[in-house]
């Protein structure tokens, strides 16, 4: 027996609808993505102020202010915890501390009293809303967050 050869007119017409069926079943177009919880964004919001935050301590501290490096210390303790509760993936690149420092006026010791004076002072907004697991963290940030406005020395 002769192998059957096919004619072009049905391979062309074969290779159209193979495909029409492929694209009209390709792979599932990505969802978008669910946008972010209040308390995520509140946690991501943290996470940025902590980090600007760090970037003032540490322009101070590359000026020879060895005192203020605990303070610097506690502040990534709390970016630390902060972001267990953030997905990295979605999270922003944490800001350097050139590209920051550049970007605001040299930090004072005074200037950072009144920084964590007013953080202190927020922290209690933000603690509604959220689970009791943040709300605990976040009350203990601004605690910290009052010492520190009192403990800053007055000279370096």
């Amino acid at each position: 027996m002769r192998p059957r050869h096919l004619s072009r007119r049905v391979l062309l017409a074969g290779g159209a609808a193979a495909l029409t069926a492929c694209s009209a079943s390709g792979p599932p177009q990505p969802s978008a993505k669910a946008p972010d919880s209040p308390e995520t964004v509140l946690l991501k919001g943290l996470i940025a102020e902590k980090e600007r935050t760090i970037a003032l301590y540490s322009s101070l501290i590359a000026g020879g202010a060895q005192k203020l490096v605990p303070f610097r210390d506690r502040h990534q303790a709390h970016v630390n915890e902060l972001r267990k509760y953030v997905t990295v993936a979605s999270s922003p690149p944490p800001a350097t501390a050139s590209a920051t420092a550049s970007a605001t006026p040299k930090p004072s010791l005074s200037g950072l009293r009144d920084l964590e004076r007013k953080a202190a002072a927020l922290r209690v907004r933000q603690l509604a809303g959220v689970s009791p697991g943040v709300a605990q963290l976040i009350a203990s940030i601004g605690a910290c967050e009052a010492a520190h406005a009192v403990a800053l020395p007055r000279s370096l």
